[in-house]
């Protein structure tokens, strides 16, 4: 049951996080080099973080089963509508579809991770690493090595969400019989006015109970929800709400601007650069999220500082131009996913080993906010960042950026 578990986890976090890095890692291709990265960046993460933003307050009530199929129905005519739009607007409106799916996945697979021990976390958290992996190296084969359109690669990128079907519903032990089994060993006891999250479980319409049926229960349980926030915001969320955004300034509004001569360059495009950068970083985030059973970083501060100087010595990089060539920079954005992706792993492992068990399915939820609240700050900030580098360079006789 163990390695039944560890797959079905696994290929949730490669499917939930795979649409997302194919849209980042296409974001020069779909909005052309002389627009702002940040704006793709805003799009895929945006509507995801109002989803975990408000989720918290209704996410209970709504069965997972359900939550599978609108999963799948988003994604897929999200990634159509990308490949197919011509207009920006509605590419944007494709990206925004795909990316309330992940938001969605995220919060859903990290409180289903609360029925099935450390196994599922561990095996969630390498997942979401191997869909950076997967998602952008494999968008890099199909694009700069194997010529194939960007258009191309979208369609086929369709179809991968279809994998949670087999994942959900027939690799994974069913929630139900774990449930049952725990509470029957008396690990479960809930606190007096907590809402019920179990009743997500449930695979049929008796699953949703809208039991909020007046004002005064609705206030009731929303000063309930923000009272058991409050603990979890300076140990856990403020911590990996500032990798998040160092790094993904640096992913977004920093790194188009890391570039060098193309004939010092082993490609024969700018925009394979980007998305060299890219793949490395998500190479360097699959390691660090698939470390946790290995290596454990309790002070979790550390990677933030860390993820900082990084960002202030590729801003430094980008004004100066004083690190001699490419490769310098491949590493640098490599070490910078290691950092990123083991202030994931070890944020959501200390959240599971230090939460009260009746608390522990709403923070794994809860502090899943944190991440997305990071890239859509970052987002921001790279909408401003992006062109004034840019300007700057083209100033100093360095118009790479402007280059496709």
């Amino acid at each position: 049951m163990l390695n039944r578990t560890f797959t079905a986890f696994w290929l949730f976090g490669l499917i939930n996080n795979v649409l997302y890095v194919v849209i980042l890692s296409a974001a020069v291709d779909l909005v052309g080099p002389l627009v702002p990265k940040a704006t793709v960046l805003l799009a895929d993460v945006l509507p995801s973080f109002s989803l975990k933003l408000t989720a918290p307050f209704f996410i209970h009530i709504i069965p997972y089963s359900y939550r599978i199929f609108v999963l799948i129905g988003l994604s897929m005519l999200g990634m159509v509508i990308v490949a197919f739009a011509t207009e920006t607007s509605w590419i944007l409106f494709g990206i925004v579809l795909a990316s309330s799916s992940s938001g969605l996945g995220e919060l859903t697979f990290l409180q289903l991770t609360h029925y099935y021990g450390d196994i599922s976390l561990s095996g969630f958290s390498s997942g979401t690493g191997g869909a950076g992996l997967v998602g952008s190296f494999v968008f890099l084969v199909l694009t700069t090595w194997m010529h194939i359109s960007v258009k191309t690669t979208l369609v086929l990128f369709s179809a991968v969400p279809l994998v949670f079907f087999f994942s959900f519903f027939w690799l994974l032990p069913d929630p139900e019989t774990v449930f049952l089994r725990s509470r029957q060993n008396g690990d479960f006891q809930l606190e007096e006015g907590y809402s019920g999250e179990t009743s997500t479980l449930n695979f049929s319409l008796s699953g949703l109970r809208f039991d909020l049926d007046t004002l005064e229960k609705v206030r009731v349980h929303m000063a309930l929800t923000l009272r058991r926030l409050r603990p979890l915001v300076f140990p856990y969320m403020f911590p990996l709400c500032s990798v998040y955004v160092a790094e993904y300034i640096i992913n977004q509004g920093v790194s188009p601007t890391l570039l060098f001569p193309i004939e010092e360059l082993p490609f024969k495009r700018y925009r394979d650069v980007y998305v060299s950068y890219g793949t490395l970083y998500q190479v360097g985030v699959f390691i660090s999220r698939s470390s946790g059973p290995f290596v454990r970083i309790r002070k979790i501060y550390w990677p933030s500082i860390l993820q900082a100087v990084n960002l202030a010595v590729c801003i430094l990089q980008s004004i100066y131009f004083f690190i001699p060539n490419v490769y310098i920079m491949l590493v640098l954005v490599f070490y910078e996913g290691l950092l990123g992706g083991a202030s994931y792993v070890n944020t959501f492992m200390l959240v599971s080993e230090r939460t009260p068990l009746q608390d522990r399915e709403f923070a794994m939820g809860a502090v899943g906010i944190s991440d997305s609240a990071g890239i859509v700050l970052a987002a921001s900030i790279s909408m401003w960042l992006e062109p004034r580098l840019c300007n700057y360079q083209v100033n100093d006789g360095r118009p790479w950026c402007t280059m496709s």
